[in-house]
């Protein structure tokens, strides 16, 4: 008995605490459809001329006002607008003449390519160049990494991808330009995943593969240049706190050697606090590459979702919205999971 009430109280409080997770998540998934539904109402576009044309006729504009329901309440709208969103349905798409959640499905794994390479790049360079920083403190190495890290947050990244095309696409050739593949690999591949390297993989075509990485290459290291400043500069602002407590002086003092101080002792604890800058990274990368893909013509949800404001076509904003919203919610709830899971005390 004494050992089964311990049990079950660890139960009721996973169980407990899975609930309260699950309410929340539900909750800020509302709040994100509800921000972004009366958003879309407000904005001065009319999503009716859009479908009708402005060459249309009163009677006609009126009729399909009627039909899309814009002619009830908000808030009879907005309910109507969650109970189609949990069934799956985002709408019609003027733009494309397809359903929204078909485009979104299909555009999105290219951004999620992308973004997954250029946060690789970003975490691979940036949480390194930070340690080194933070190590090497006040030294022209740590100057030069930081204005390295400051150029990630001035230069704007329209101007550094027409830059990029023009020198190591046009210029050097080191590099596939425009597109996510090379026009006549197009359609060679069945999209099993989306994701245009998996698939190749998959299919056994390398030319396709190769293709495709060669194009993947230059948006992708962009997109990561601009992670990365955000991932060094945090890196270097924990590991310099960490680096001036007590412990890190005491194990100097014993002798400790210096790479044994800054990885083991200096890094392990700024691990947990750099999953939640990654993720966000992550997730701003997910949102953030309209510029990126607009310059390269990447066939992305930043790409759709430009198409769409520029067509007036309300569903297909919505809907990418409440996709790049959704990524958000998910990676900040996955980035609190592995938060709990590797530092015990924030239970």
């Amino acid at each position: 008995m004494s050992t089964a009430a311990p049990s079950h109280a660890g139960l009721r409080k996973t169980a407990s605490a899975f609930g309260g997770f699950v309410i929340v998540t539900f909750l800020t998934f509302v709040g994100l459809m509800a921000i972004t539904f009366f958003i879309g109402r407000v904005i001065p576009i009319d999503p009716v001329l859009a479908v009708v044309g402005d060459r249309a006729t009163q009677e006609q504009y009126d009729a399909a006002r009627i039909a899309m329901g814009l002619d009830q309440p908000l808030v009879v709208q907005f309910i109507t607008y969650v109970g189609d969103v949990f069934q799956g349905d985002l709408g019609h798409s003027v733009s494309t003449n397809r359903p929204v959640a078909e485009d979104l499905a299909r555009v999105f794994p290219a951004t999620l390519e992308m973004a997954t390479l250029g946060i690789i790049i970003g975490v691979g360079l940036g949480v390194p160049l930070g340690v080194w920083a933070a190590a090497r403190q006040g030294t022209w190495v740590d100057q030069l990494i930081r204005v390295f890290a400051l150029l990630g947050y001035s230069v704007p990244a329209f101007w550094l991808g027409l830059v990029g095309l023009v020198v190591f696409y046009a210029g050097l050739g080191w590099v596939g330009g425009p597109g996510r593949v090379d026009i006549f690999y197009e359609g060679l591949v069945e999209p099993h995943t989306g994701l245009l390297l998996v698939d190749a993989l998959i299919a056994g075509d390398m030319d396709v593969f190769w293709s495709a990485l060669d194009h993947l290459i230059l948006p992708a290291t962009i997109l990561g240049f601009f992670s990365l400043a955000y991932i060094a500069r945090m890196t270097r602002s924990f590991m310099l706190d960490q680096l001036g407590q007590e412990y890190i002086t005491t194990a100097r003092v014993k002798g400790v050697s210096e790479w044994r101080v800054i990885w083991t002792h200096g890094f392990r604890p700024i691990r947990v606090p750099l999953i939640t800058v990654i993720g966000l990274s992550y997730a701003a990368l997910l949102e953030g590459s309209v510029m990126i893909e607009t310059v390269f013509s990447w066939p992305g949800i930043g790409n759709y979702l430009t198409v769409a404001l520029l067509n007036a076509d309300m569903n297909a904003v919505l809907g990418a919205t409440l996709v790049i919203g959704s990524v958000f919610i998910l990676i900040n709830k996955l980035s609190d999971v592995l938060y709990r899971i590797l530092d015990p005390r924030s239970r």
